[in-house]
C-alpha cells in the first residue's frame, strides 16, 4: 500500500466517525454510552495516525517537498492542538458539557486538518516522491501503526527520534493499560494490507 492510500484509509475512517458523532447527540444513557465508545475509538485511531505521520510522513515531507518544513510545521501545530483536545475527550465523562465542548472544537479542527493535508500536502508529496518510495513509506507506516501509542500524549515531542524512543515506551504502556481496562475492544478495525 502506498503512503497516500494508507493515509486516505485512516482519514476516511476518521471522517466517518466524525459524521456519526455529529449526528448522535442524544441524551439517553445508551446514546451517551455509544457516543463515549465512539470517541474512545476516535482517540485511539487519531493517536495512532498522528504518531505514524510524525514519525514517518512529516520527515519525508521535510526532506523531499518544496516548502516541506513549512507544511510539516503547520500540520504538526494542528496535530498538537488536536492531541490536547483528544486528551480532554479521553479524560472527561461522555455527555458532560466539557466532553461536548471538546468534541465541538475537535470536529471542525479535524476536518480542516484533513483538508489541509489532502489539498495542500498530498499533491506536492505525489509530485516529489516516486511510486516506489511511496510504497516503501506506506509499508513502514502500516507496520508502525500496530506499534503506535493509543492515547494522545500531548506532552511527547513530535520529533521522529522522540517517537521512536519515548513514543515506543508510551505505546507499550498504552497497550498494557488497554488490555487491563478492556479498552482494546474499541480499537478501530485494521484495514486489509495491499
Amino acid at each position: 500500500m502506498d503512503a497516500l492510500t494508507f493515509l486516505r484509509t485512516d482519514h476516511q475512517s476518521v471522517l466517518g466517525m466524525l459524521e456519526s458523532l455529529e449526528r448522535g447527540r442524544g441524551s439517553g444513557e445508551a446514546e451517551v454510552r455509544a457516543r463515549g465508545d465512539m470517541v474512545t475509538t476516535l482517540v485511539i485511531a487519531e493517536s495512532q495516525h498522528e504518531a505514524v505521520e510524525e514519525q514517518f510522513f512529516w520527515p519525508e515531507i521535510r526532506r523531499n517537498v518544496p516548502d516541506g518544513n513549512d507544511l510539516a510545521d503547520q500540520a504538526i501545530s494542528q496535530e498538537g492542538e488536536a492531541k490536547r483536545l483528544l486528551q480532554r475527550l479521553k479524560d472527561c465523562e461522555p455527555g458532560s458539557d466539557v466532553f461536548e465542548d471538546a468534541l465541538t472544537q475537535f470536529i471542525p479542527a479535524a476536518r480542516a486538518h484533513i483538508e489541509f493535508e489532502q489539498s495542500q500536502v498530498w499533491p506536492r508529496f505525489a509530485d516529489a516522491i516516486s511510486p516506489e518510495k511511496s510504497n516503501e513509506l506506506g509499508r513502514k507506516m502500516a507496520a508502525a501503526k500496530a506499534m503506535a501509542p493509543t492515547r494522545p500524549h500531548p506532552g511527547t515531542p513530535s520529533s521522529p527520534g522522540a517517537l521512536k524512543t519515548v513514543g515506543l515506551v508510551a505505546a507499550v504502556v498504552d497497550k498494557i493499560r488497554d488490555l487491563v481496562t478492556g479498552r482494546r475492544s474499541h480499537y478501530p478495525p485494521t484495514p486489509p494490507a495491499g
